[in-house]
This record gives structure tokens, C-alpha cells and sequence, in this order.
């Protein structure tokens, strides 16, 4: 028995000692792309931790056998993962993403800084949050040097340094927005709620998003996926006193630690007619509504999603601007007069507008370590807008203009980045099928056409120093109309018969069909530097040259524009636009209270073929009077300073302002250019404390100055009256005098899911026009809105 014990204690002493026996887990860590030995790495395996020397290398000693969970981070890069069985001596080679700086010319961001970038301004998510139930256009007016144009109260666009429309692209989670962006009218069709950040990006980044973005970009981007298996999301309820409406609006995310994700969400906004100060304009309500799906993975290695979006909204157009009478006309214009005024519904009669956008996106990426990243991308767009006029008859259902446009694209994209370098090119190929529907039985405004596209582009970034970036970027771009248009014969022979007959098909009548096929060749380029002599102070210089293909309307446009109120007139002859742009940057940061950020930019552009649009006269038709707006291309130069400021008084009192002042001038006509917006002045003020969680109130001033230099552009109108004719000018050039308003906001997290939102916008009830707004002629802007949301997060 003695020795049958001696043999047992033996053996357990065999095995305790092998189960305690420990291996030695040594490597190093280095970036993945050039191989960089990366220091102060910090590796952990499990309960274990240590940080990398100089060579990258790291060690562990002593590690028990066992499967383990290795985990690497560095500052400046992605944290990477691996279960590691530990029954050996182990040498590893652990690889991370580390990015170097790189310049954008102008990035409004802040909570996503990169070295080197130009940061103007935030509109981070706290900023979307508050301000949930605005679109885009209005949304974005809250930085200096952006407003946005609107046709009445619901329907705006962006305006970045007095340039809109398809000079400015929307770029949605990767996707450039294809959407008839041409029309003055036609808002984006965005749900601001499903992003978690919003940029404008001007200078050679932006080349990669194509050659039309000449005013800038616009890039929408939803929130990072968490790497964690989790469920979350959002129910958000809002009210809404100016119209007397609400919003409803939810998302879901599912997410795995292994790097797959599931999410969807939608909201729902319906409004009623507008208050305007001590008045509610007839027809003036609106419907919402939009919806998001995606799945992938979304890995470091590799990655897909696929992703759909769609949004669907309906505008009333104020009735008061679609008048029957040359003498209505006059005097809503010169004197003010307002018409359909004060009888409150929600429904959304004629004159009105019903737009739907389709968005369905599939994306891949594969990282290689010697040759970079390539990313594919595909996406396909339908667009269906349809505008009601008022019409007789059976007509009256008919939309007056139905135009159904398809647009495919694809583009596929090499990034190679080294320590102080990194080249990033791509393809890119589209197609756009447009087609008005006859059954309209109107006359089509813009015609049908197919457009082709092919484009190539490289951005090339370069570190000298610390203190030194620079960035050349340059992009080619074919583009191809291939159209069929009926001309009235008269103004065939008149304007394009001797300078294009090989676009004549057939004569029909009094209308001429012709097949239009136009070839547009464009090279862009840019040039950035991006120097920070301190930490305190940094200076950037963009220069670049844009050429642009003219778009649909200012070559084809015919016609009325019913939720514009206004006839357009397109110009076959015109050509590319080039625009030269420079662009400084000096910002900087002092030691004034707690804390002052100050940053001014100003900038200068200039084209010889610039496409502007202007009133030319006044038409009146069976269907009502409306102004003609005719194309036309000029010498132009617009110049511009915006400045932003941030003085932290003290750590929970905060003074935020932002000045933009814009000159623009017709060199050819030697007069201003339309539509430049006027000078503004931004303050406010934020206390912030945490009893209870998040709390904060804010009051806002907003300062718009009078406009005093526009274009001279008064029009002719004949009427009788009492049997006596009338030849009158119809002031269509003055613009509004100056005014001031004050928003206040307060919120605060009532229980530890559940967030509360009050804000009340032009709290005094003031009484203005805005000179952007193309139905200012015939109405004031919106009065006091008290606007409530609640938002429960789980």
C-alpha cells in the first residue's frame, strides 16, 4: 500500500507541475500597410498587459498554458483581436491600421478630427438630436457660409458660398444622391435622423465624389458599429406648434462580436399649413416619411453591407403664388398684397408636389498588407416626382409634371498608404435613363435623355514634417446627353437651327423633334498645404480648377415650373463651367478664459463660363402669370470671408458665434450676381451642467443683413382696370430689409433612457423675408414654433 501511494503522489505531482507549467508570448506589433514598428503599443493577454519599446517588440515571460483572448491598441489605430491557445513558446505578428494625417480643404467636423484636417464646424449628432424635426437645408444654415434656398417654408437646399443646386453633391452612407437636384424646389430627400454626423467637405478629397460638387460636398454618414454583441436603438416622438403636427420616428441595431450587424429604422412627419405671423398660409402642409434597412459585416481584413433607403414626402405649395391676373400679380409683388390666407386644414391640395427616392447600395472592401485597400461599390437610385397644378376638369388629377429618373452606379477604389504617404485612386461609371411621362398631357418641362458617365481620380498626400502636409489631387471626367426634345419650330429656326442641325429629326406641326447627343470633357484639379508651426496655431491654402457638365435644366428646360411658381428656359449653347477657387484657412487658439478657438477663412472663385439664371420677363398663360427665369453664361467672380468662434468662459459656459459675408458679381453685365446671400451674424450662448444628466439651455441671436447689392431685373406688366389699361414695372429685384431672430432650446436627460427637448424658434414672433427664399414675393416666413421631443434609448 506504501508504495501504491508513493506512485500516486508521484503522479499528481507530474501532473500539478504540468498544469502549472508557463510558456514565454513575445512579438511585435506594426502598422499593417508599411510595416512601421508601432511604440507604446499596449498588448494584453489575458489578466496580462504590457506596452511595446521602440522596435515594436512586446514579451511576456511567464504565461500558464490555456486559451487566452489577445488584445492590441494604440492610439492612432483600430484595436485588434485574436484567441491565442498558449501550449508553447508563441512569437506573433500582430498587424494594425494606423492611419496617417491627411488634409481636406474644408471639413466641417469636430468630433471626428483627423490631423491635418481644415475643421470649420460642427454638426455632430447632439446637433442633429436637437434639431430633429428640421431638413437638411435648414439644418445646415447653422454654419457660417451655409444657407439654403427655398421655395416657401418646407422645401430648401443647401447654399454653400452662394452656390447650390448640382454644383453642391449629397453624398448619402457612400452613395452620391441622384435626385433632379437641378430644380431651384427640389429639396434633398434626406431624413437628417439617420446619421450620426454631417460634413462638408470642399478642395481635392472631394474630387473623388465627381466634378460637380465645384460649390462642395456634403457628406451624410450613419454611426460607427459597436464590436460587441448588443441590441440598441431609439423611439423618438416629437411636437411641433407650427403647423400643429408631430414626428414619430424609431431605429434598431443588432450587432455580434463577430463583426456582423442587422439594422433598420424610419420616421413619419405631418404638418399642417403654416403660421406666419399673425396670419396661417393656405396649403402650405407637409408629409413625411422614410424608412432603412442594412445588413454585413464589417471587419478589418474585409467587409460587405447591403443597404436600402427610401423616403417619400408630399408639399403643398402656397396657393397666394400661383395668381390668375397680371394685376394680382403687381400687387403682390410691389405692395405686399397676400392672398389665401387663414383657413387652417392639413390636407394638401393643388398646387403640390409628391416626391419618392430609392436608394439600394452593395459595398464590399479587402484590405491586402503589401498592396492597400480596394473598395467596390454599386448602388441604383429611383427618383419619381410628380407636380400638381391647378387645372380644369378632368385634368385636375393629372400631375402636370411626372418625371421618373433611374440612375446606376458603380466605382471601385485603391487606397495604399505608407508613413508619410498615401495614394488614393478610383473609377467610376454611371447611367441615367430620365423619363416625363406624356400622360401628363403638358408640355414636358425637362425632356427625355439618357446620361452616361465615366470618370477616374487620384488624391496623393504627402508628410514632410510634423509641422508639414500636402495634398495634389486630380480627376477626368466624360460625360454624354443623349435626349429628345420637341422645340417650337419658331424658336428652332430662331436660336439652333444653323448652329446644330445635325440634332433635327422631324417637323410635327408647329413643334420641331430633335435628338440632341452632347460630349462634355472635364479635368479637375487641386492643390492643399496644411501647415502647423505650434500646437496653438495652423495655416491652409487650397487652390483648385473644377470644370462641371451643365446639367438638364440649364441645356433643356422648357416650360412651367409648378411648385417653383416660375416659367424656365434652357439654352442649348451652354457650355462647361470652370470655376478657380482659392481658399485660406488661419486658425487658432489663445489663452482667453478658459479656452478661445478662432478660425477665418476667406476665399475667392472665378469663372468665365459661369451658368446664372435670371428673371427676363413675365408670361401670362391660361394657367396663371408667372416671371420667366432664362439661363444664360457669364464672367463671374465671387469673394468671401467666414469666420468661427468658440470662447469657453468657463467649463460649463460656452459663447459660440459665426460671421459669412459673400460678394458676387457679373463681370460680363458688369452688375451683382443674383441670388448671393447676405451677410450673417450668428451668437450664442450654452450652460451646461450635470443636475440632472446632460442638462443644458441655450439662447440663440441670428442677424441677417439687407442685401444690398442685386442685379436690376424689374419687369413689364400690362392689365385693365375699371376699363382702364395699366403699364406698370413689377418690382422683382428689391430685396427685404434686415431682421433679427432669437431661438432658446433646453434639455436635459429626465431618467437614464429617456431625453427631453424643448426648443422654441423665432421666439419674439418676428416678421421678415428672406431674399433666398423664391416665393418671398408672396409670403413671410414662419413665426414662434415651439418644438418638444422626447427620445428613449435602449
Amino acid at each position: 500500500m506504501k508504495l501504491i501511494y508513493s506512485l500516486l503522489l508521484v503522479f499528481c505531482g507530474l501532473v500539478i507541475t504540468n498544469a502549472q507549467k508557463t510558456y514565454t508570448v513575445q512579438g511585435t506589433v506594426q502598422d499593417f500597410h508599411d510595416k512601421t514598428m508601432l511604440e507604446n503599443a499596449v498588448v494584453k493577454i489575458g489578466e496580462f498587459s504590457t506596452r511595446t519599446d521602440k522596435t515594436g517588440k512586446f514579451s511576456f515571460k511567464q504565461i500558464p498554458a490555456g486559451q487566452y483572448k489577445l488584445i492590441a491598441k494604440h492610439p492612432d489605430c483600430n484595436d485588434y483581436t485574436e484567441n491565442v491557445g498558449v501550449t508553447q513558446d508563441v512569437h506573433l505578428t500582430i498587424n494594425l491600421e494606423h492611419h496617417i494625417g491627411e488634409i481636406e480643404t474644408v471639413t466641417i467636423h469636430v468630433d471626428h478630427k483627423t490631423k491635418g484636417s481644415v475643421i470649420m464646424r460642427t454638426l455632430d449628432k447632439t446637433e442633429i438630436e436637437r434639431n430633429s424635426t428640421e431638413n437638411l437645408g435648414n439644418l445646415l444654415s447653422k454654419i457660417a457660409g451655409v444657407t439654403a434656398l427655398k421655395t416657401g417654408n418646407n422645401i430648401t437646399k443647401p447654399v454653400i458660398r452662394g452656390l447650390y443646386g448640382s454644383r453642391i453633391s449629397i453624398v448619402n452612407n457612400g452613395v452620391k444622391m441622384a435626385e433632379q437636384e437641378w430644380g431651384v424646389e427640389h429639396a434633398p430627400n434626406i431624413d437628417v435622423n439617420d446619421f450620426e454626423h454631417i460634413d462638408v467637405v470642399k478642395g481635392a478629397s472631394a474630387l473623388k465624389y465627381g466634378n460637380e460638387g465645384v460649390g462642395g460636398v456634403v457628406i451624410l454618414e450613419p454611426s460607427n458599429l459597436p464590436k460587441k454583441d448588443t441590441v440598441m436603438g431609439s423611439v423618438r416622438l416629437s411636437g411641433i406648434s407650427n403647423g400643429r403636427g408631430g414626428e414619430i420616428g424609431a431605429n434598431v441595431l443588432k450587432a455580434w462580436e463577430n463583426q456582423w450587424f442587422v439594422k433598420a429604422g424610419g420616421s413619419y412627419r405631418k404638418t399642417g399649413d403654416e403660421y406666419v405671423p399673425h396670419h396661417t398660409l393656405q396649403n402650405t402642409g407637409m408629409e413625411f416619411n422614410s424608412f432603412n434597412f442594412s445588413f454585413g459585416k464589417r471587419g478589418f481584413l474585409q467587409g460587405f453591407d447591403v443597404s436600402y433607403s427610401g423616403t417619400n414626402q408630399e408639399f403643398g405649395i402656397y396657393k397666394g403664388a400661383h395668381l390668375s391676373s397680371p394685376e394680382d400679380f403687381y400687387n403682390a409683388v410691389n405692395f405686399g398684397q397676400p392672398y389665401f390666407l387663414d383657413n387652417f386644414s392639413y390636407d394638401i391640395d393643388h398646387p403640390k408636389q409628391q416626391v419618392e427616392h430609392h436608394i439600394a447600395k452593395l459595398s464590399a472592401y479587402k484590405r491586402f498588407a503589401d498592396f492597400g485597400k480596394l473598395t467596390f461599390q454599386y448602388s441604383f437610385q429611383l427618383n419619381r416626382r410628380k407636380e400638381y397644378d391647378i387645372r380644369r376638369g378632368e385634368l385636375n388629377e393629372l400631375p402636370s409634371m411626372d418625371l421618373r429618373l433611374i440612375t446606376h452606379s458603380a466605382s471601385l477604389i485603391h487606397l495604399l498608404e505608407r508613413s508619410n504617404w498615401s495614394l488614393e485612386s478610383g473609377i467610376s461609371a454611371g447611367y441615367q435613363d430620365n423619363y416625363p411621362n406624356p400622360a401628363t398631357k403638358a408640355r414636358r418641362l425637362i425632356p427625355d435623355y439618357y446620361r452616361y458617365d465615366a470618370g477616374a481620380f487620384s488624391v496623393f498626400k504627402y508628410r514632410f514634417s510634423s509641422k508639414l502636409n500636402a495634398e495634389a489631387a486630380v480627376r477626368y471626367d466624360f460625360s454624354r446627353y443623349d435626349s429628345y426634345k420637341y422645340y417650337d419650330s419658331d424658336k428652332w429656326e430662331a436660336n439652333y437651327a444653323a448652329i446644330f442641325p445635325q440634332f433635327f429629326v422631324q417637323e410635327s406641326g408647329s413643334r420641331t423633334l430633335t435628338r440632341p447627343i452632347l460630349d462634355y470633357h472635364n479635368l479637375s484639379a487641386n492643390l492643399g498645404l496644411d501647415y502647423k508651426p505650434t500646437q496653438d496655431y495652423e495655416f491652409r491654402l487650397n487652390l483648385s480648377r473644377t470644370e462641371r457638365t451643365p446639367n438638364p435644366a440649364e441645356l433643356f428646360s422648357d416650360g412651367l415650373h409648378h411648385s417653383a411658381a416660375i416659367m424656365e428656359e434652357g439654352n442649348l449653347n451652354i457650355k462647361k463651367e470652370t470655376i478657380y477657387n482659392i481658399n485660406l484657412s488661419l486658425a487658432g487658439h489663445f489663452d482667453l478664459l478658459r479656452g478661445l478657438h478662432l478660425e477665418i477663412n476667406p476665399y475667392l472663385m472665378y469663372s468665365d463660363s459661369f451658368v446664372n439664371q435670371v428673371p427676363s420677363s413675365i408670361l401670362n398663360t391660361n394657367r396663371g402669370v408667372f416671371p420667366v427665369w432664362t439661363y444664360q453664361q457669364v464672367k463671374a467672380r465671387m469673394m468671401g470671408v467666414d469666420a468661427d468662434a468658440e470662447l469657453s468662459i468657463l467649463s460649463n459656459l460656452k459663447w459660440r458665434s459665426g460671421f459669412s459675408i459673400l460678394r458676387g458679381d457679373d463681370l460680363s453685365n458688369n452688375e451683382p450676381l443674383i441670388l448671393m446671400m447676405p451677410a450673417k451674424l450668428r451668437n450664442s450662448i450654452e450652460l451646461m451642467l450635470n443636475k440632472p444628466k446632460n442638462f443644458y439651455v441655450t439662447l440663440e441671436n441670428e442677424n441677417t443683413f439687407k442685401q444690398n447689392r442685386f442685379p436690376i431685373r424689374n419687369l413689364p406688366v400690362t392689365f385693365i382696370k375699371d376699363g382702364v389699361e395699366y403699364n406698370e414695372t413689377v418690382d422683382f429685384s428689391s430685396t427685404p430689409a434686415a431682421y433679427a431672430l432669437f431661438n432658446a432650446s433646453i434639455g436635459a436627460d429626465l431618467f437614464k433612457n429617456l431625453n427631453f427637448n424643448f426648443r422654441i424658434n423665432n421666439l419674439f414672433n418676428t416678421e421678415y423675408r428672406e431674399y433666398l427664399n423664391r416665393l418671398r414675393y408672396y409670403m413671410y416666413e414662419p413665426g414662434r414654433n415651439f418644438v418638444v421631443t422626447l427620445k428613449y434609448n435602449f
